[in-house]
């Protein structure tokens, strides 16, 4: 099956290389040299441009930093009867206007968000969050199958990325409460190991403990799997939506000043693990 990648960042260039790890052929563009450079190397076919893309694949994967970068891509479509599972985190006006200027092209856009951190999308340990017209996901399925453990349909277009608005919602309090349990072990006079060791299996841990746990034992956040200053971007949009709807996300709220505090102590292109480092620092931790 022939598979197109759009968008080789840190997701992007996971998913072309577990596709082409299971058998998919596929085509990939960014805007980086070294991006289609490593999708070369992980067994991929790197492209001069989204229409090269889209000249040899039905099915196209947008994994975007924008939604100026989803539009760009929309205006260089081409090929009817394809079908787009575009998975990056954008507001859902956006995405619909996407929609809008595919399907008059004869282009499906499915609205499929993904819950997971790079390093999970590297270990395939992904959920796509599908939502749009059924039948486009079921002859998209197999290749979300060939980068994902598990692909959940979710009704309407747009029903994806409130999805993962809920889900990204827990995991900004839930890294945030993983480093606050770090900071408090640590300068209670635990070892990070242990309380990492032992917490992992506790009725408190989270997966965002369990993930982003070995770096904050580590205190090193450069081989990020998402990026602070990207992270913040999804937050805006996530507290735009909760504030459109009237929902009170205090705990949201206060996560995202830890976030901020990070970008200004220079985190912004390390991971969001670092917000232990922010911590550590407000309690006068020394490793």
């Amino acid at each position: 099956m022939k598979v197109g990648v759009i968008g080789l960042g840190i997701m992007g260039s996971a998913m072309s290389a577990n596709l082409a790890k299971k058998g998919f052929k596929v085509y990939g563009y960014d805007v980086l040299p070294k991006a289609r450079a490593a999708l070369t190397r992980a067994g991929g076919a790197a492209l001069a441009s989204p229409i090269d893309v889209f000249s040899k694949a039905k099915i196209v994967i947008t994994s975007l930093p924008s939604a100026h970068a989803l539009e760009e891509v929309c205006k260089a479509a081409e090929g009817r009867g394809a079908i787009v599972i575009e998975t990056s985190t954008l507001p859902i006006e956006e995405k619909a206007k996407a929609r809008a200027t595919l399907k008059k092209k004869g282009i499906t856009l499915l609205d499929c968000p993904l819950s997971g951190t790079g390093a999970q999308a590297k270990a395939g340990d992904l959920v796509v969050f599908a939502s749009g017209e059924r039948a486009a996901y079921n002859k998209a399925r197999p290749a979300m199958k060939g980068f994902s453990r598990d692909q959940q349909y979710v009704g309407e277009f747009g029903n994806g990325s409130k999805m993962k608005f809920v889900a990204n919602l827990m995991v900004a309090i839930h890294n945030v409460s993983a480093a606050e349990a770090f900071a408090l072990g640590m300068k209670a006079g635990l070892a990070p190991e242990t309380i990492y060791k032992v917490q992992a299996e506790s009725a408190g841990t989270s997966r965002m403990f369990q993930v982003r746990g070995p770096m904050m034992v580590a205190g090193r956040y450069d081989e990020a799997t998402m990026k602070n200053e990207l992270w913040l971007k999804d937050m805006k949009i996530i507290g735009e939506f909760a504030t459109k709807l009237g929902v009170a996300t205090p705990l949201f709220n206060a996560s995202a000043a830890i976030y901020n505090a990070a970008m200004a102590q220079g985190y912004a292109k390390q991971d969001t693990a670092a917000v232990c480092a922010v911590l550590e620092a407000m309690a006068r931790i020394k490793r």
